[in-house]
């Protein structure tokens, strides 16, 4: 209980006296920023399976990179576009719904991956945990510059799209009444989701990104009902599961990228039992 009877030290301290930490605490918040913003958008229009997907196909990209000596992230960034790419082609010219393009993209990219890493030439690639499974006390500076820039490239298409977003969410055809070109933003929302996974693998790992991506949100949908709202709360729930996540993984020696993704897991648990308690219906969502 070390976290009631000495507070300072167990909350204060380890952020004040470990570099690593306070550079992790950097990396988890903007990870959160970028993810929950979008992520909100992501839940509201039922497109949680698709943001899985999307987290786990960046991982060949991110294997062939590192194979070949370049950047992982843009090896990444590279895979998310030709997902999102390949999504939208097999859905133009396939009878099937468009989960299953998803999902026969999501298995063949998740796939190739398997098969780069365990070929001879991917014998080497050892390393590549770091990547699946998050490194957030080893950021360095140049990467949480990469978080800021990349967040702040998100925050600016939520705000000049919300009004796109928005109308095409509710009533596509609407959107398309006043002009708003809703595959263009469809694009654009497919484009800042995939700048968002990309830039947050590296804080909390590819494989725990979609806790990031869904929890918050969806968390934030229960207990507010505007959607600017919800984006703030989602921040700032995303925010609270990096904090005790950090700490937790400082004190008890666990994964940090895990420990936060199960802490914005278990405040949409909690969410959802206190609003089961009291009764509460789903919230009706006003702008």
């Amino acid at each position: 209980m070390d976290f009631l009877t000495s507070p300072i030290d167990w909350w204060i301290e380890p952020f004040f006296d470990n570099v690593f930490m306070r550079k992790a605490l950097w990396s988890g918040l903007l990870a959160v920023l970028a993810t929950s913003t979008v992520g909100t958008w992501v839940v509201l229009r039922g497109m949680s399976f698709f943001g899985e997907a999307m987290a786990h196909g960046v991982l060949p990209g991110m294997a062939i990179a590192f194979i070949l000596g370049g950047d992982p992230t843009l090896g990444a960034l590279i895979a998310a576009l030709v997902m999102v790419y390949g999504i939208n082609l097999i859905r133009g010219h396939s009878p099937l719904p468009e989960d299953s393009s998803i999902v026969l993209l999501y298995v063949g990219f998740l796939a190739l991956a398997v098969v780069i890493l365990s070929s001879s030439s991917g014998a080497y690639s050892g390393d590549l945990t770091r990547f699946l499974f998050g490194s957030i006390t080893g950021v360095t500076d140049s990467d949480i510059l990469r978080q800021l820039i990349i967040a702040g490239i998100t925050l600016l298409g939520v705000v000049v799209l919300h009004r796109a977003f928005l109308v095409m969410t509710f009533d596509e055809v609407q959107a398309h009444l006043m002009g708003l070109r809703p595959r263009l933003a469809h694009a654009g929302l497919l484009a800042l989701l995939s700048i968002s996974i990309v830039a947050s693998f590296q804080a909390v790992g590819n494989l725990q990104v979609f806790a990031f991506l869904v929890a918050p949100p969806s968390t934030a949908a229960m207990l507010v009902r505007r959607i600017p709202a919800i984006m703030v709360a989602a921040v700032v729930l995303g925010s609270v599961a990096v904090v005790a996540g950090l700490l937790i993984s400082y004190h008890h020696d666990t994964a940090a990228g895990a420990t936060m993704a199960l802490g914005a897991v278990i405040l949409f648990l909690v969410a959802v039992a206190l609003r089961s308690r009291s009764g509460t219906g789903t919230a009706r969502l006003f702008t």
